[in-house]
């Protein structure tokens, strides 16, 4: 193994112990002596590659943000079909739901600490909006191949899907008897046989203007 290579492996160890413990005990209730510990590093580890717990913060911040970045993008990639897309978004919720929790918490953790800290707000903001962009994108693909107008501006059609993923992912983990495993992909399959539903209406009644 190269310097590089080590160095690059210790980093991700670094940085997947913190996670786990901000998901554990919070970003304020976690030291670099903790992070270390559980990496079995030293804090000279620690301090050859991260300034500080905030670089590491932001580091972990992009890390997550590429990999669910690149999840996402893989969803419909491939599908060849709505049906197919759902599948495969079914297939990375159920995924997801073996760790919902603690991906909740961490995530929460991370929005907690960037309204507390302004500096990092623009990098939450740029995550946000870097997502939607994806959903924005698979939306459009789908409302065109089944040749279909979206009813509204799929920037905004993406905000509604993201927030309501969201908003979905907190009830199943605070009231998992009343939120079913695949109440998100339902949902979202729903909305969007409805807005093709109403895009083809809608693209009906200007036909007969």
């Amino acid at each position: 193994m190269s310097r590089e290579e080590s160095r690059e492996l210790t980093r991700e160890k670094l940085l997947r112990s913190a996670a786990e413990l901000f998901a554990e005990r919070g970003l304020a209730g976690t030291s670099v002596e903790q992070i270390v510990e559980r990496a079995g590093f030293t804090r000279g580890a620690f301090y050859g590659n991260f300034d500080g717990k905030h670089e590491l913060v932001l580091a972990l911040l992009e890390k997550r943000t590429e990999r669910e970045l690149e999840e996402l993008r893989a969803l419909g990639r491939d599908a060849g079909s709505f049906e197919g897309m759902v599948e495969q978004f079914r297939a990375w919720h159920r995924e997801r739901d073996r760790h919902l929790a603690s991906w909740l918490v961490l995530r929460t953790e991370l929005w907690l600490y960037g309204l507390r800290n302004p500096g990092v707000l623009p990098t939450l903001t740029d995550r946000e909006a870097r997502t939607r962009t994806i959903i924005a994108e698979a939306l459009a693909r789908d409302f065109t191949s089944r040749d279909a107008s979206p009813p509204a501006p799929v920037e905004v059609l993406a905000l509604i899907v993201h927030a309501l993923d969201d908003g979905l992912a907190i009830q199943r983990v605070l009231s998992p008897e009343s939120s079913p495993d695949d109440a998100a992909v339902d949902a979202v399959d729903l909305l969007l046989r409805s807005w093709v539903a109403l895009g083809r209406e809608i693209a009906a009644e200007k036909g007969n203007d």
